[in-house]
């Protein structure tokens, strides 16, 4: 009765349904557990005598949608045709998703196949979602051959569809063939041409097989298009030039952007820090952040906060704690984890260093920073042999 409802209250001409609604009704309906219900209640309707629209269908689809039932979704499908109800792309389209998500493409391309037999016409949305569930399982040869069906059909490919193909070529195929696809995006233009996610895309796939190199000569193809890099491109280099050994030129990469403008000094200088960071060079990680706030450089906060947590692991709390001054004149304090204030503060607390501790209690009273669990035992015992018996009672309330 409450699954009746639901379809009843979808039906209403001036309200539709949410995907927050669809959400609820399949958890109080328990359709995971017992996704038989809905062709039960197809089923009754048709005992009972009732008629049942295109509407009604479509409701109980997105319920199976939001369940991500397929096999039921085709279900429903096949029963539109027994209560004569015209069957249309948007129907097929929900359940050719399904499989797709499922990784069932064989049963995806015959629903594909099928629709042009009931006098319908795949759109770009059917597409797409066939080229991403061909390259979600490496169908890549597949992936690519619907562009010749489409264009077939007269449908026009566009930027979201090649984008997904080079998703997909980048992932299973070889960087090689992720740059000859992007040289076809290029000559199709127009709605086709490559964009900053897919040149980043074709970035990657050189970086994760260590040419990053190669990923550079990407960068200059992309710029020379007129396609600016943005935070990511560049980020996905910087890491890749460093995981080669290659910091010199990650610098001159940098330095290139910098002057360029298209990334801000900030989100560069912070990805070299947190690459030299991952490749274990902590001096030169150090170097540069202090340069940064010497210059008037805001670091953003994963790099402030993963290079304090490194000197606090390294018993380096002192250092830590100039480097917190520092971001702290520079005004970017907010952008730092919480979980930072803890740690730093419990270090200076075992390493004695009084003044400091005191001074960073009182800055985590004012901005309302609690401590962190495991720390509190530590800096209530260090504060208890301290002078400032206010400070600590209020910071461990």
């Amino acid at each position: 009765m409450g699954l009746r409802f639901f379809i009843w209250a979808g039906l209403q001409p001036n309200y539709r349904h949410t995907s927050y609604m669809y959400s609820n009704a399949c958890k109080l309906f328990g359709i995971n557990r017992n996704p038989i219900i809905v062709s039960d209640v197809v089923q009754a309707y048709k005992g009972e005598g009732c008629m049942v629209g295109v509407k009604a269908f479509k409701v109980l689809l997105s319920l199976c949608r939001e369940a991500k039932l397929a096999n039921e979704a085709l279900s429903l499908l096949r029963m539109m045709k027994e209560f004569n109800c015209r069957l249309d792309t948007v129907s097929y389209n929900v359940v050719i998703r399904l499989f797709c998500e499922k990784g069932d493409m064989d049963e995806a391309a015959r629903l594909l196949g099928e629709m042009g037999l009931v006098d319908l016409h795949p759109d770009m949305i059917t597409y797409v979602m066939m080229a991403k569930g061909f390259c979600d399982v490496g169908r890549l040869k597949d992936a690519c051959g619907l562009l010749k069906v489409m264009k077939g059909h007269g449908c026009s490919p566009n930027s979201v569809l090649y984008s997904a193909l080079l998703d997909g070529i980048c992932r299973f195929g070889s960087p090689e063939r992720a740059l000859e696809f992007l040289g076809e995006m290029e000559k199709e233009g127009g709605d086709c041409g490559p964009n900053v996610v897919t040149y980043t895309s074709v970035i990657q796939s050189f970086c994760e097989k260590g040419r990053s190199l190669e990923a550079l000569s990407v960068l200059d193809q992309m710029e020379a298009r007129g396609c600016a890099p943005n935070r990511v491109t560049i980020s996905t280099l910087i890491k890749g030039l460093c995981l080669e050994e290659r910091v010199e030129e990650a610098y001159k990469l940098v330095d290139k952007v910098v002057g360029g403008g298209s990334v801000s000094s900030s989100e560069c200088y912070s990805s070299l820090v947190l690459s030299l960071l991952r490749v274990r060079k902590l001096e030169e990680a150090e170097k540069l952040f202090r340069k940064m706030l010497g210059s008037g450089v805001k670091p953003n906060g994963l790099a402030s906060s993963t290079l304090i947590r490194r000197l606090c692991l390294d018993g380096r709390m002192l250092d830590g704690f100039h480097l917190y001054n520092g971001i702290e004149k520079l005004g970017c304090l907010s952008y730092i984890d919480t979980d930072i204030y803890s740690i730093l503060l419990a270090g200076l607390c075992q390493e004695k260093h009084s003044a400091e501790a005191a001074k960073l209690a009182r800055i985590m009273l004012e901005r309302r920073i609690q401590l962190k669990a495991p720390y509190v035992d530590n800096i209530v015992e260090h504060l208890k042999n301290s002078e400032d018996m206010e400070l600590l009672l209020r910071l461990a309330s």
